[in-house]
C-alpha cells in the first residue's frame, strides 16, 4: 500500500487535479487510479503518477491474476464534459510521445487513439503480456510501438495509451474454487468469442476468498448493461451447479448504468433519467452554463435551424427526427401494455418500450453532439495557414474533427435504424387503434437514417484516412442496402 499511496499522492500533488477513486486488489495485484481535471493538468498528473510507478514497480518480480504488459499498464483519457473524444485522442498522442521520451518505455496507442484497426482492442495490444512482448519488440514489425524505443523497458515493460468512453469494470464472484467454470462462462459472454457486444471477460482465481471470478470490462454499457451480463452469468452458473456469491464494481460507474439495472429489475414503465434528482440538479446547472439545443422549444429550435448559422444543420435535424420517431414508439407501447386483447404481447412490448426510451435519449443527445462536431470542423478550418507548420497543424485538426463529424451521424443512422425496426415490430403487435402512429414512426425513422447517411457521405468524402473511411462504410453497409440508399 505504500507504493499505491505514493502513486496516488504524486497525481494528487498536481494543481487542478481531483482524485475520484483509487482501487487496489491483491489478487489482481493491480491498482486503478481515477482523477479529473483540465486536459493539461490531467496529462501532468498522469506523468507524475507514472514516474512513481516506473520507479517502484519491477515486472520481472511481478505476478497477478490480471493481464499486464507494463508497470504503467494502461492510460486511458476519457471525455466527461466540454471535451470531445477527438480532444482526448490528441491528448493521448501528446502524452504517449512525451511519456515514451521521458521514460524510454515503448507506447502503443489503442481504442480511438489507435493508428490501425489491429490495435484498437486493448487485449490485442497486450497479447502475450510483458514476458512475450519482451521477446517480440524489435523482432516482429507488427509489434513495433507507436512511440519510444523498439525494445521493452527492462523493468517497466510497455504502456498502452488511449482515448475511450467511460468503461465499467464489473466482476461477478462464483461460489466455487473451480477456475475452469469461470473461464468457460467468461468465454461465453465476451464479444471476441461470439458473446455480448462491448464485453471483455476473463476467469480469475480469488485465492484469499476461495472463490473464482468472472472479471469484465464493459467498454460500452449502452450496448451491454451490467444486468444483462449478471443475468447471463447467473444462468450459466446454474448449468454448472454453482451460484453467484456477489458482484462488484471496480472504480467508478455512471449513474445511468445503475439506473438502467434498476429499470430492468423493477420493470419500471416510462421511466426517464430526469426522474433521478441528481440528474435534474446537474442538468439545471449545465443548462445555465451551456444551453442545449434539445432544451429549446420547438419554435426556438426551428428558428435556430432557419438562421444563416450552419449549426444546427441536417445532422441535428435527422437526430431530432429519429428521437421523435422513437417517442411515437414509446407512446404506442404505452397504449398497448395493460390493454385487453393484447395480453399476449405485453412482455414483448415491454422490451420495445425499454429500448425505444433508451434510443430516444441517445438520439436527443446526438442532436447536440452533431452540432458540436460540426462546430469543431468549422473552428479547425478557421485556423491560420500561413506557415508550413500552421498548414500542417490546421490540416491535422481538420482531419481529426472530420472523423468525429463522420462518427456522430453514423451513430444517428445506427440508432434510427433500430428505431425503424422497433416501429415495424410495434405496428405488428401493438394497439391497432394507434397503427397510424406506428407507421409515422417508421417513416420518420427511415427519413432520419437517409438524412444521416447524407451527412456521413459528405464528411467521409473529405477524409484522407482510407482505412477509417472503409471501416465506417463496412459498419453501415447492411443498413444502406436494406434501406436502398445510394
Amino acid at each position: 500500500m505504500e507504493i499505491v499511496n505514493s502513486i496516488r499522492d504524486a497525481a494528487q500533488g498536481v494543481e487542478g487535479i481531483t482524485i475520484l477513486d483509487c482501487e487496489a486488489d491483491p489478487n489482481h495485484n493491480r491498482m486503478v487510479l481515477t482523477f479529473v481535471g483540465s486536459p493539461d493538468s490531467v496529462k501532468a498528473a498522469a506523468l507524475a503518477a507514472s514516474a512513481k510507478a516506473i520507479e517502484q514497480i519491477d515486472l520481472t518480480k511481478h505476478s497477478g491474476e490480471h493481464p499486464r504488459m507494463g508497470a504503467v499498464d494502461v492510460v486511458p483519457f476519457v471525455p466527461l464534459r466540454e471535451v470531445s473524444v477527438e480532444d482526448c485522442v490528441n491528448l493521448a498522442r501528446e502524452f504517449g510521445q512525451e511519456f515514451a521520451t521521458k521514460f524510454s518505455v515503448p507506447v502503443y496507442l489503442y481504442e480511438h487513439a489507435a493508428t490501425s484497426v489491429a490495435r484498437k482492442n486493448l487485449a490485442d495490444v497486450r497479447d502475450g503480456q510483458f514476458e512475450v512482448l519482451r521477446d517480440l519488440i524489435g523482432v516482429d514489425p507488427s509489434r513495433d510501438p507507436d512511440f519510444g524505443p523498439k525494445k521493452i523497458h527492462p523493468t517497466a515493460g510497455a504502456t498502452a495509451v488511449g482515448a475511450r468512453p467511460i468503461l465499467i469494470a464489473y466482476n461477478v464472484d462464483l461460489g466455487t474454487q473451480d477456475i475452469s467454470i469461470a473461464k468457460k462462462i467468461a468465454r461465453r459472454i465476451r464479444e471476441r468469442d461470439g458473446g455480448f457486444p462491448s464485453v471483455k471477460a476473463l476467469g480469475f482465481q480469488l485465492k484469499d476468498r476461495k472463490l473464482v471470478q468472472v472479471s469484465m470490462n464493459l467498454t460500452d454499457y449502452t450496448k451491454t448493461s451490467m444486468h444483462t451480463v449478471f443475468d447471463a452469468i447467473s444462468s450459466y452458473a446454474k448449468e454448472f451447479g454453482v451460484g453467484i456469491v456477489d458482484s462488484e464494481i471496480v472504480g467508478l460507474v455512471p449513474m445511468e448504468a445503475l439506473a438502467e439495472s434498476s429499470i430492468h429489475y423493477l420493470s419500471l414503465r416510462n421511466f426517464d433519467a430526469n426522474q433521478i434528482i441528481e440528474n435534474r440538479i446537474i442538468s439545471i446547472i449545465t443548462e445555465v452554463e451551456n444551453p442545449k439545443l434539445i432544451n429549446l422549444s420547438l419554435q426556438e429550435f426551428s428558428e435556430s435551424v432557419s438562421s444563416t448559422n450552419p449549426v444546427p444543420g441536417g445532422g441535428s435535424v435527422s437526430a431530432y427526427a429519429g428521437a421523435m420517431a422513437s417517442s411515437l414508439v414509446v407512446m404506442v407501447s404505452g397504449l398497448t401494455i395493460g390493454r385487453k386483447n393484447y395480453e399476449g404481447s405485453w412482455e414483448a412490448v415491454k422490451v420495445i418500450l425499454h429500448e425505444s426510451v433508451e434510443l430516444r435519449n441517445k438520439l436527443l443527445d446526438l442532436v447536440d453532439q452533431d452540432a458540436k462536431a460540426y462546430g469543431q470542423v468549422v473552428s479547425a478550418m478557421k485556423l491560420p495557414k500561413i506557415t508550413e507548420h500552421e498548414k500542417f497543424e490546421r490540416e491535422k485538426k481538420i482531419q481529426l474533427s472530420l472523423r468525429n463529424a463522420s462518427e456522430v451521424p453514423s451513430d444517428i443512422m445506427l440508432d434510427s435504424y433500430k428505431v425503424l425496426q422497433l416501429a415495424k415490430r410495434i405496428r405488428e403487435i401493438g394497439n391497432r387503434n394507434a397503427i397510424s402512429d406506428s407507421e409515422t414512426a417508421a417513416e420518420l425513422a427511415r427519413a432520419s437514417v437517409a438524412a444521416a447517411w447524407s451527412n456521413v457521405k459528405t464528411n467521409l468524402g473529405a477524409l484522407k484516412d482510407g482505412s477509417f473511411v472503409e471501416e465506417i462504410k463496412r459498419k453501415l453497409q447492411p443498413i444502406i442496402e436494406e434501406i436502398g440508399l445510394s
